[in-house]
């Protein structure tokens, strides 16, 4: 068992280690700020099933750093949800295969609302029909799963996870993000207090 968990922890880090380091990121932090922070948009999340577990913690951890953003169900958007999109939106969208139907038919109605609408698609397949769609597009590498199957989402949701965070910390760097800002979006729990005492400490 221990072996095994080596192995495992070896192959995620070294899939981590791997993850294509390229211009884009740049290029989609500063459409986040353009959009958001200079325009009044948000940033618009959306994924289906685990990829869509993943878009939502990247949607809130950016609420929490400064950055406006939501998580929309790519089914819900067909019945109306849609409707949330507005003036200097930007999406954020999550396909390891790039071709999760409900993802790619969402494109299509985004811009249907929105002809002006930019999308950042973080996948596994950047020549997928969802990656040519992109205004940007960050290429997780595509590593092999490390579920036995090679099936289960394991290693593609790590990659998705970290690109998020890479987005979210370089945007925080990018905006100037502070602890006074941080403490004021954090009223309760540890978080809330630390933020507050690290806040009053740089005063």
């Amino acid at each position: 068992m221990k072996e095994l968990i080596h192995s495992i922890l070896q192959r995620e880090a070294q899939a981590i280690m791997n993850l294509p380091v390229t211009d884009d990121y740049e290029k989609a932090v500063s459409m986040i700020v353009e959009q958001v922070h200079n325009k009044g948009g948000k940033l618009v999340v959306s994924g289906m099933g685990k990829a869509g577990q993943i878009g939502m913690n990247i949607a809130t951890t950016f609420c929490s750093t400064g950055t406006p953003a939501i998580y929309l169900h790519p089914s819900e958007a067909q019945h109306g949800d849609l409707g949330v999109l507005q003036k200097n939106d930007i999406m954020l969208l999550i396909s390891n295969s790039g071709k999760t139907r409900e993802i790619v038919e969402l494109t299509l109605l985004a811009k249907r609302l929105n002809p002006e609408i930019r999308f950042i698609v973080i996948t596994g397949n950047e020549a997928s029909e969802l990656a040519q769609e992109a205004d940007v597009c960050l290429y997780t590498g595509n590593p092999a799963e490390v579920c036995p199957l090679g099936l289960t989402p394991t290693t593609s949701t790590t990659m998705m996870t970290v690109i998020g965070d890479l987005l979210v910390v370089n945007t925080m760097h990018a905006i100037r993000f502070s602890n006074e800002q941080y403490a004021k979006r954090h009223h309760g729990g540890y978080l809330g207090e630390k933020s507050r005492k690290q806040s009053s400490s740089e005063q």
